[in-house]
């Protein structure tokens, strides 16, 4: 058994938590003893795994602000996570030794968990560089920014192991971090499939004693396009409500009737970013005259999400570059057809006319695979059970499971096997 220390920023609802949460699920199935230290946990947003006691979950600088005069976010994250780094590696109780830290996001932590007395092993998943998702405007920004990227790429370099999330980000990786000889490994995300079977299986029996709607606004006929995405610029939700205006120019009024799109998006009141975007996605609607025909969720639950999957009749995913992207999966193992972007990850999990469309990023390309996929029952089912398939035997959770589990298993040093003389 290797005891395994979680180190998350902050435990909310996203992909990377996704992530987090199932390679916790994985250790712990393996039969490691696992727990969280986060400097943010709300639980009435995150993953039911992280609030329902299936692990200790511990927060640390709370106190401390996510921003100054509105700004410095990257700086207070930074500042966040040292202090929990500090906590771990200093404060925490001695029954709690640590064997191995799992640390993604923030780096600067690693230097901070190598100093502890009890050095544990750090091994840091890097979902995408952080200093590519920060813009670039502007002198000022530029010098704020120049002692945070250096501080990424050195920090990174101090971990055990370096782990990423696709071929795809290994590539913006090694042409970003130029001056660091580690070569991190590919290690796939995957979906916890055991509980999305279970969730299948009670959503069948009440299909079968009820005849109600996944949502008041959208009617029991309805052909349902699914959008999973944080409410965020950059998960590009616009590309979906003007690829379903165009949709409604290409379909007769009353098969353009039935369609519908829901967009469920991760929300916190905290983000202005998300406070802002769904008002802006909310005005679009209204400028293409789709608010018949558009139903925009925050947060949902797990649950929520799951009865979002089994009831849609396709999943639209609209990042451009998205660095893996978790929920082409969960649509492919809910068998249905997935319309992505030919860019980042979506090119290394959803294959173009089998399992789905991979698009250019326009509205015409776009709206024209929801068309077919709208008009044609027999395409889109059998690319659904192609994609479910595809799930199963590439990207499963006991083969993530495994994996990981070796790779922790690697980090551990072994008894020294010499025999006294």
């Amino acid at each position: 058994m290797v005891r395994i220390l979680f180190l998350h920023p902050d435990l909310g609802i996203g992909g990377a938590e996704r992530l987090v949460v199932d390679a916790a699920l994985a250790l712990k199935k393996r039969g490691h003893e696992v727990s969280f230290l986060t400097n943010h946990h709300d639980s009435t947003h995150c993953f039911k795994e992280t609030a329902d006691g299936s692990f200790p979950v511990q927060v640390v600088g709370d106190w401390l602000p996510r921003k100054l005069f509105g700004r410095f976010y990257a700086f207070c994250a930074y500042m966040r996570m040292l202090y929990a780094a500090f906590y771990a590696s200093f404060f925490m109780p001695q029954r709690e030794q640590i064997d191995v830290v799992f640390c993604d996001l923030i780096s600067v932590c690693v230097p901070i968990l190598r100093l502890a007395r009890h050095r544990p092993r750090v091994l840091f998943y890097c979902h995408f560089p952080d200093q590519l998702l920060s813009s670039r405007e502007g002198l000022l920004k530029r010098l704020y920014r120049a002692p945070i990227n250096w501080l990424e790429e050195h920090t990174i370099g101090l971990a055990d192991k370096v782990l990423v999330n696709s071929k795809f980000t290994l590539r913006v990786f090694q042409d970003t971090f130029r001056h660091l000889r580690t070569t991190p490994d590919v290690l796939y995300p995957s979906i916890h499939t055991q509980y999305f079977d279970q969730m299948v299986q009670k959503l069948d029996q009440r299909c079968t004693v009820l005849d109600d709607t996944v949502h008041p606004r959208v009617p029991r006929n309805a052909f349902i396009y699914l959008d999973i995405n944080r409410y965020e610029r950059k998960k590009n939700h616009a590309l979906a409500l003007r690829s379903l205006r165009l949709l409604g120019d290409m379909l007769p009024a009353l098969d353009f009737k039935r369609c519908h799109l829901i967009i469920a998006g991760g929300y916190d009141t905290r983000c202005l970013e998300n406070v802002e975007h769904y008002a802006e996605l909310e005005k679009l609607m209204t400028e293409l005259e789709l608010e018949e025909h558009v139903v925009l969720l925050r947060s949902p639950t797990d649950e929520e999400k799951c009865r979002l999957l089994y009831s849609a009749h396709c999943l639209l995913y609209t990042p451009d570059n998205e660095h893996f992207g978790i929920v082409p999966l969960e649509g492919m193992y809910f068998t249905k057809p997935i319309v992505a972007l030919n860019s980042g990850g979506p090119t290394e999990t959803v294959v173009h006319n089998s399992t789905g469309f991979l698009c250019e990023q326009e509205p015409k390309s776009f709206g024209g695979a929801m068309y077919q996929l709208f008009r044609d029952e027999a395409l889109r089912l059998k690319m659904g059970d192609l994609g479910h398939k595809r799930v199963q035997q590439k990207f499963s959770f006991d083969a993530f499971a495994d994996r990981l589990n070796s790779i922790v298993q690697e980090l551990i040093p072994k008894p020294s096997s010499k025999k006294l003389e």
